[in-house]
């Protein structure tokens, strides 16, 4: 199925995996890359070194073209930009919208970028500044989050720019995908979906928490970092809603000290960082600290199992999804379902 996004990036099919951090490593990027989707590799909550080793890691599994997910306002961030130019990484993702003067140092090296944006506003200013496409994601995606449904917020979006537009939040099956070309996308990206594989290095019991899991049982809090956050439910949730300012702010000390250590960086670029997170935001102190340290969080649970520990990020399609694919099968799947999909379509507009 090709579409403007296939032939902006080279992949087979309409499908992006999104870049999780903790979870979308080299062993999952590279597994969604040859099942024909574009696998993007989570940067955040790697040091320098470890992204440059990571790329490597992808590039030796796969042939097939990938990305790297970046945080435009890190301090290192010019550091992991040069590292995609370096290796030669097809595509440079961002959480937050990169700067024009970065947008155009990637493109000048070939690179493709693709922002993520929640509101129509956003993506009018980074297609203004030259990025090559947009993910669009609604409230229903999984971590931090808007308030408008993706039903809403595509078709704004869709109709503002003229860049192709990725759709993101609630996807995870064919007709999803039908629907998201319907609204004028050019193909869908996902994040629990793609968590929820063989392929996914979060633990058994972690996946297991996942799927059990109903519609219901996903929320979206302020708790651990003071912005929307879209999560799994848990009691680790329910206490971290009910702690007082003091509490907080400890457990935001502890946590920005341990990532400190995983991260290699310095206490002054941790604050820096922080500060960039507060600009615009109603946000207390001990909530920076926690939002510039939320991955110790995730890791708690994505890496290392501790469910009562940490927090576990979801979209709300966590409800509905019951089974572990590995990448090749749940892309199959999806590409069949969207052409059965289809063809029902085609019968019912020729009975009419």
């Amino acid at each position: 199925m090709e579409t403007a996004l296939t032939r902006l990036v080279g992949v087979r099919h309409p499908v992006v995996q999104t870049g999780m951090g903790w979870v979308a490593g080299p062993r999952l990027v590279s597994a969604a890359a040859d099942a024909g989707a574009l696998g993007i590799l989570a940067s955040a909550t790697m040091t320098v070194d470890r992204l440059r080793a990571a790329v490597r890691e992808v590039r030796s599994r796969t042939a097939a073209p990938f990305g790297v997910n970046l945080r435009a306002d890190a301090a290192d961030a010019g550091d992991r930009v040069r590292i995609i130019l370096d290796e030669g990484v097809r595509v440079a993702s961002f959480a937050l919208a990169p700067s024009p003067e970065l947008i155009a140092e990637l493109k000048e090296g070939g690179v493709v970028v693709i922002p993520s944006i929640g509101a129509r506003r956003h993506a009018e200013k980074v297609a203004a500044w030259g990025a090559d496409a947009v993910i669009v994601q609604g409230g229903e995606g999984g971590g931090h989050t808007g308030d408008v449904a993706t039903t809403v917020l595509l078709p704004q979006v869709v109709d503002a720019v003229d860049i192709p537009v990725v759709a993101a939040g609630g996807f995870f099956d064919g007709r999803g995908l039908v629907a998201a070309l319907a609204y004028g996308a050019a193909g869908v990206a996902m994040g629990t979906r793609f968590l929820l594989t063989s392929d996914s290095p979060v633990p058994d019991a972690v996946k297991a928490r996942y799927l059990a899991a109903t519609v219901r049982d996903v929320t979206v809090t302020r708790a651990v970092d003071g912005l929307p956050h879209r999560m799994l439910r848990t009691a680790l949730v329910d206490a971290l809603e009910d702690a007082g300012r003091a509490g907080a702010l400890m457990r935001a000390v502890r946590h920005a000290a341990g990532f400190r250590r995983l991260s290699g960086l310095t206490w002054r670029e941790m604050v820096r960082d922080g500060l960039a997170l507060r600009h615009g935001k109603d946000l207390a102190w001990s909530q920076v600290l926690l939002a510039a340290n939320t991955p110790m969080m995730l890791r708690s649970a994505m890496v290392e199992g501790r469910t009562d520990a940490g927090v576990m990020a979801s979209g709300q399609v966590a409800g509905v999804i019951d089974d572990l694919p590995s990448c090749a099968e749940l892309v199959a799947r999806i590409m069949r379902e969207a052409e059965e999909t289809l063809a029902s379509l085609d019968r019912l507009g020729a009975a009419r």
